[in-house]
Parts: C-alpha cells; sequence; structure tokens
C-alpha cells in the first residue's frame, strides 16, 4: 500500500499525489499508518487516466440528471423556504466489505438494544425502577408521549426504520454520533446520489464491484406488506407535506415503492381504524410509514396545534388497528443525553460492551459526571440534555469549552452548577474527512456517514452504503444540509461479483396485474386543478397571440377589437398591455403547485416538462416585449404546452387519477370557449372577431374547409359550438365529460346515477339537439355557468 506519512506524496502526479490529509484528523482515504485504504487507489488512478476536462463534463452530467430529476432540498430562512438545488459531492466515499460487516454487526447490536429501551420506557420501565435510567431524563423530555405509555405496537416492534450516525476515530475505529429513530431521512436521497454518480462514474463502479441499493428497499418493502393485516388495507406513506425539507424524498420513495403518500388531512378515524379519504370512499389503512414527527400526529392528544396531524390516531393505536414505522414515542431514542447510559445498559440487559462505541458523554443531572465535565471543560462540547440534534447541527446551543473567555467559561460553569441536569457534557472530537473534488484536485473535507437499517422478518438488513454529508469547508457546522453542506454517494466495494438486485421480480415469478390503487380525494383534487390550470394557460396564451399578432399588423394596441378583449381579460386578470401578464404566470404556477402536491404521482419526464414550460414563462417576462416578439414568445409556450398535453395523454396510465385530470382539462376548455364565444360572437362584436374566435379556436383551416361558402357568424358558432368532431368545440368537450364521468368510482357503493352524470346528460343532450342560431351570448353564458357548477358538483361528491 502507499504510504502518506514517510513519503513525500501518494503517488508522483495526480489527484493521489495532492491531496494533503490532515494531521491528527481521522481519514476517510488514509489510514493511521498513512497507508490509503482499500480501492482508493483504484479509484484514483481511473480518474487520473479520464482526466480533468472529461471528468468534469461526467460530473456536469450528473448535476445535469438531478436537475433535470427535479431533486431538491428546502431551506428555511429570514425570507421563508425555498428549495435548493441537490448538492452532489462528486467523489463517492469507499468502504470495503470488511469494514462494512463490522458497521453493520455494531450496528444489529445497538438497533436491538434500542428496540429493548423504547419499549422499556413505554412499557414496565425496568431500567428506570433499578437505577439504570434517570427518571428526569424521561419524564421532563418533550419526546416522552405521555399518552403512548403502556400502548404496545401492532406490530410487535416500536422501531422498523432508523438511521445512525457515524464517524471515524482518529484510531481508525467506527462510533457513533447519534441515533436516527424518529422518522430517519436520506434514503430516497442516497438512491438519487446513487443514480447521479453512475451516471459520472458508471465505468469505475461497476469494476469495482459496488453494491447496489434495490435489494434493501425490496426487502423492506415486502416487510411492510407484511404487516397488513386486512384484505382491504394497504401500507402508505405519511408525509408532513410539500413544504417540508425532505418532501421530495417523500414523494420519491413512495413512487420507488409504489405506495400511496398521504397527509395528514387525507386520513380520519372511524370506528377506532385508520381510514384515507378516496374518490371510492373510506379505505382502510394498516402500516403507515410516517416521515412526520410524532408530536404532531394527533392534535387531539398530543400537539394540540398541530395542522398536519390526524384526530384520533393515537385512539386507533391504543386498539392496535394500525402499525406505525416507527412508533409514536420513539424518537426519545435520540436524546442526546441517553447516550450518556448506553454503555450501562448494554451491560445490566446482556452483560458486553457496545460494539460500536457511542460519542463519550456525561448527563450533568448526575454530581458525578457533572464534576467531570467541570473538570475537564477544555475537551468537552455543553450543550441542551434532551437535544435531538448532533453537535454540529446545533451551533447555536452547543459551547466549546476551550473557546470560551474568561465571563463567557464563569457563566458555563455556574449553569452547570445551577441547573446540570439540562445540560449535557461530550468529548470533543473532530469530524473525520473524506476527499472531496474542488478545482481539480482533492482536498479534505469532514464528513458524517449516516447507516440505514430495516427491520424484517429475520432482524436486520442494513443499505449497503448510505448516505454521507460532507463539508463545503472545513468547518464542521457546514455539514448541515440546512448550512449549505454536500451529500455524497457510499460505495461498499467487493473483491468479488455483488448480487444484481432489482425491485423487479425475477424472470421466473409469477405475477398478478393488480388493479391501480384507489386514489385519494386529494390528489383527485390537486390533479384536476393542474388540468384546468395547464388549459387556462393554454387558452389565455391563444388569446394573448391573437391579439399580440394584430398589434404587429396594426402596430396600434387602442383598435376597436383590442378594446375589447382588454376589457375581456382584466376581469381575468390577465393585461393585454403586459407582453407576458402575471395571470398567465399564475395559471402555470397554479399547475405547478398542484402537481407538486402529487410529485409521486407524477413521471419524472412529465415534471421536467412542466418545470421547463415554467421557467421558459418566467424567463421571458422581464425580456419579451408587445407586439411581434410576444407573439412569438407565446408560439413557443404554446408548443411547450402541446408538449407537456402529448407526454401526459400519451404515457400517464389511464387510471382514476388520469381521469381527474382529462376532467379538468374538459372543463377549463369548454368554459373558456363558451367564455370567448359569448363575447366576440355578438352581432355588436368589433370588426374581426369572427376570425380571431377561429384563431382562438384554431379551427382556421377547419372552416375553410367545412363550409366553403362563408356564412358568417352562424357557422362559427356550429364549428365551435355544435361540431361534435372538433376537438375545440364546446360539445366535444361534453362527449368527453360524459366518458369520463361514467367511469368515476362510485361513491360507498352508490348504485344511482351521480347528480353530475345526470347534469352532464341533460347539458351535451340541449346542445345536440340545438341550432347554431340557438347559441346566442346569453345561452352561452348559461351554459359557462352550467359547465363551472358542474366542477363544483365533482368537487362536492368527491373531495369535501
Amino acid at each position: 500500500m502507499s504510504k502518506v506519512s514517510q513519503a513525500p506524496s501518494l503517488a508522483s502526479s495526480g489527484l493521489l499525489a495532492s491531496y494533503k490529509p490532515l494531521p491528527g484528523v481521522a481519514d476517510e482515504m488514509i489510514d493511521p499508518s498513512g497507508a490509503v485504504r482499500p480501492g482508493w487507489e483504484t479509484l484514483l488512478h481511473t480518474l487520473d487516466q479520464i482526466g480533468p476536462e472529461k471528468l468534469a463534463t461526467r460530473f456536469a452530467r450528473a448535476n445535469q440528471y438531478l436537475l433535470d430529476a427535479g431533486v431538491f432540498y428546502r431551506v428555511y430562512d429570514e425570507n421563508g423556504t425555498q428549495e435548493r438545488e441537490w448538492p452532489l459531492a462528486h467523489i463517492p466515499i469507499l468502504i470495503n466489505e470488511a469494514d462494512w460487516q463490522t458497521i453493520t454487526a455494531g450496528l444489529t447490536q445497538r438497533a436491538d438494544l434500542l428496540e429493548e429501551i423504547v419499549a422499556d420506557i413505554y412499557g414496565e420501565t425496568k431500567l428506570i425502577r433499578d437505577g439504570i435510567l434517570p427518571p428526569d431524563l424521561i419524564a421532563s423530555n418533550p419526546e416522552f408521549l405521555h399518552p403512548l405509555a403502556g400502548v404496545k405496537p401492532a406490530s410487535g416492534h416500536f422501531l422498523h426504520f432508523c438511521a445512525f450516525e457515524l464517524g471515524r476515530a482518529p484510531d481508525g475505529r467506527w462510533w457513533v454520533l447519534g441515533d436516527r429513530t424518529q422518522a430517519a431521512s436520506g434514503a430516497g436521497f442516497a438512491l438519487e446520489n446513487r443514480v447521479a454518480t453512475t451516471r459520472a462514474l458508471s465505468d469505475i463502479s461497476g469494476a469495482m464491484n459496488v453494491h447496489r441499493l434495490a435489494g434493501f428497499f425490496k426487502d423492506f418493502r415486502d416487510s411492510l406488506q407484511s404487516l397488513v393485516t386486512d384484505p382491504q388495507g394497504r401500507a402508505a406513506i405519511l408525509t408532513p407535506g410539500p413544504n417540508n425539507e425532505t418532501y421530495f424524498e417523500h414523494a420519491y420513495i413512495a413512487r420507488y415503492l409504489g405506495f400511496m403518500l398521504l397527509e395528514g388531512d387525507d386520513l380520519t378515524v372511524s370506528n377506532g381504524r385508520v381510514m384515507v379519504r378516496t374518490v371510492s370512499g373510506l379505505k382502510p389503512i394498516d402500516v403507515l410509514w410516517r416521515r412526520m414527527d410524532a408530536a404532531y400526529m394527533d392534535p387531539l392528544e398530543l400537539k394540540t396545534d398541530s395542522w398536519i396531524g390526524t384526530p384520533g390516531i393515537v385512539g386507533a393505536l391504543r386498539q392496535q388497528s394500525v402499525s406505525l414505522v416507527n412508533a409514536l414515542g420513539s424518537g426519545i431514542l435520540e436524546t442526546r443525553a441517553l447516550l450518556a447510559f448506553l454503555p450501562a445498559i448494554s451491560k445490566a440487559l446482556h452483560n458486553r460492551d457496545l460494539a460500536l462505541p457511542s460519542i463519550a458523554t456525561w448527563w450533568c443531572g448526575q454530581e458525578k459526571e457533572r464534576k467531570h465535565v467541570m473538570d475537564r471543560l477544555d475537551q468537552m462540547m455543553v450543550g441542551p440534555a434532551l437535544s435531538t440534534r448532533l453537535p454540529f447541527e446545533d451551533v447555536d446551543a452547543t459551547m466549546l469549552g476551550s473557546s470560551l473567555d474568561a465571563d463567557a467559561r464563569a457563566a458555563l460553569l455556574a449553569r452547570l452548577e445551577k441547573d446540570g441536569r439540562g445540560l449535557v457534557g461530550q468529548e470533543k472530537v473532530k469530524l473525520s474527512t473524506t476527499p472531496v473534488y474542488v478545482d481539480g484536485k482533492l482536498e479534505p473535507r469532514p464528513f458524517v456517514l449516516r447507516v440505514f437499517a430495516a427491520r424484517h422478518k429475520d432482524g436486520w438488513s442494513f443499505m449497503p452504503g448510505g448516505f454521507a454529508r460532507v463539508g463545503r469547508t472545513m468547518d464542521t457546522a457546514a455539514i448541515a444540509m440546512q448550512r449549505g453542506g454536500q451529500a455524497a454517494d457510499v460505495w461498499i466495494t467487493s473483491s468479488g461479483s455483488v448480487p444484481k438486485d432489482t425491485l423487479l421480480p425475477r424472470e421466473d415469478d409469477t405475477f398478478r396485474r393488480n388493479v391501480p390503487g384507489t386514489l385519494p380525494s386529494r390528489a383527485a383534487e390537486n390533479l384536476m386543478w393542474m388540468g384546468r390550470y395547464i388549459e387556462r394557460a393554454e387558452g389565455t396564451a391563444r388569446i394573448l397571440r391573437a391579439c399580440h399578432a394584430r398589434y404587429a399588423e396594426a402596430a396600434n394596441m387602442e383598435t376597436p377589437l383590442l378594446d375589447e378583449m382588454r376589457a375581456y381579460l382584466k376581469p381575468l386578470g390577465v393585461n393585454l398591455d403586459t407582453a407576458i401578464p402575471k395571470g398567465l404566470q399564475r395559471s402555470i404556477d397554479g399547475a405547478m403547485l398542484s402537481a407538486g402536491r402529487v410529485r409521486d404521482r407524477f413521471s419524472p419526464d412529465g415534471w421536467l416538462a412542466l418545470r421547463d414550460l415554467s421557467k421558459t414563462i418566467h424567463r421571458f417576462s422581464d425580456a419579451v416585449s408587445p407586439g411581434d416578439d410576444a407573439t412569438r414568445a407565446m408560439t413557443i409556450i404554446l408548443r411547450k404546452l402541446a408538449g407537456f398535453s402529448g407526454l401526459v395523454h400519451e404515457n400517464m396510465y389511464r387510471f382514476t387519477g388520469w381521469r381527474f385530470l382529462e376532467i379538468g382539462r374538459r372543463l377549463e376548455r369548454g368554459i373558456q370557449m363558451t367564455r370567448i364565444l359569448a363575447t366576440l360572437s355578438r352581432d355588436d362584436a368589433a370588426e374581426g372577431a369572427l376570425e380571431m374566435l377561429l384563431e382562438i379556436g384554431d379551427s382556421v383551416m377547419t372552416h375553410r374547409r367545412q363550409y366553403s361558402v362563408y356564412s358568417g357568424r352562424l357557422s362559427v358558432l356550429d364549428l365551435l359550438g355544435l361540431d361534435p368532431l372538433n376537438p375545440r368545440s364546446i360539445i366535444f368537450q361534453l362527449d368527453a365529460l360524459k366518458t369520463e364521468f361514467g367511469l368515476l368510482p362510485a361513491r360507498d357503493a352508490d348504485t344511482h346515477m351521480p347528480q353530475f352524470s345526470k347534469e352532464v346528460l341533460r347539458l351535451h343532450t340541449e346542445l345536440a339537439i340545438m341550432e347554431a342560431n340557438d347559441l346566442t351570448p346569453e345561452k352561452l353564458e348559461t351554459i359557462e355557468f352550467e359547465l363551472g357548477n358542474l366542477s363544483n358538483m365533482i368537487s362536492d361528491t368527491y373531495f369535501a
């Protein structure tokens, strides 16, 4: 093996030679003896062969994938929230198989111990009665949920999915910085890290026998499905909603595993059962993988001001009618002070030491431990005892003894004496480092490895790799994603071939085609409104293109026809004198918002097309002038809208969700057409109104072919109102609505024809027997109202 400390460089040239590990700090590439750890020389030698220019191209390809896939992390600051593009550190972290086996063996022991501890805290409390755990640490802990005391999980286990934060000690051994048992995040991001890194380094990962991640998720999916006990029950993922910092991951994992993604409002508790509100009525939920902190789950018995929970869910847990992953209350295991007691608990319960020790911790609520911390303050980090954050994540509340001035030191010592039980002392540690690619060379940066564990019928399985947070600078506080940290893929390398795991069934597996899952009412509502917003944007863009084309020809926006259109658009929030009106942008933004709330049901291609449309229209907003410039811009927007609509129409599975999307489009197109017809088909309409109508209705050529002898207003009304073959006509929309309404699920086994089906049938029949001269402006306004009323009926039936 190559050496660092005994030689001027690891190699005479290249990335290995450029790397300068920090003295006295554990490094992921260089072991304590100065040798390069297994795999790293192979990786860096291959990167050197690729060369800086091609490497930059490869890394740009990985970044572009993440951008195209819409991977983001929500950041909170004083200005509110914003989506931050996913920051990938392109050099993966390598861990050899033997080292990995040591990690997983130690974490298996730790996960089992944590399960025993939380079961005891909410059960027999033997650890407290035997004096191993101080009662104050539990009773005063906000993560101890009193309503859950004595409640046993329906699954028989409190913990099903955990994560562990790891770092290397200077001697090269791994130790645990913290446990994540509340609602561990990062697994979905780990998948995206792997895909992006593989886009850049696929030839290298294949040659180095990197373990795949899919097998871990397949086993966990099967484990969750095994907890479903009701033939009608189902497993789902519970999210706090789109404003959560890791919402992208929630949607991604739901889509990847094929689970419903639900919010608290989607659920209700009926007769002690957790039920999801769907367009087919209430359906039972047996398993919820929650990505929401426990305190927010039930405003009835937990955090009373929670707007994202489900009232009564704690009562359902008492009746053991639903399994939560993880059980409510398991977040208490993340308490920083609990690390101080894990060694003693392991000794008391199993008479053995922890295979992977925690960072040395002393709870200052005990006299001996408090004195130890005070006497060695320069070697300590002191922070809140009940914090569930790592010290470097909690820099505003965690103090480094060696960095305090005399006054601050005296104040901290006084606080330790007065309120020691509220504080914890931890050994001052330097986070281990890993190589990061910076300006064509490697530099060390601090990192924390997050390892994921999932329970299955035989024990625990571990994601072979994981998710590493890496600092952009040597400041350890900058590792946190909220403070600008990066994420790196983690490769578990093997000396031999590795299984090619996939979520797909094996070739010889039997299969059956499942009926598409029931659709939550909230998802259906967002899909319908997405359809309406897209169609509204298209209708507005067609009107604006027609108007700006006439302005370009006349060089005057003050013509009678444009004045009429200006008055028509103003109540709709669209300013004709602006090239890209805010009203048009709001329609696209509305479609983005609705699509964002159903990301788990939206294909990456569809999301990319919609995102591209949004970026285009916002880019045009300050760069386009009225007239010919705006006409061309509207043509581009219409082309992108058509591309998105075509993608959805051709690629989206024809399940219930597609029907609501289609219903939204048809309702909005019908409303738009009746409204513009009522305005521009009047006898006293401005000159050129009928020609504009045909252009807006994309029916100029059809009109010329269908009506050889021009018959004026009536022919336009016939084509845009009553022609069943014209996809822009009112009756065409009603025909499509009639079909889709007939295929919607019945509510709660109701066998009667629903009122909205009766209404659309009546309206369709009425138009089918009309003549063009029956379509007076007054009649068209009535039809517009009735179409809007159909939308209300759908909402009242399926969304209320």
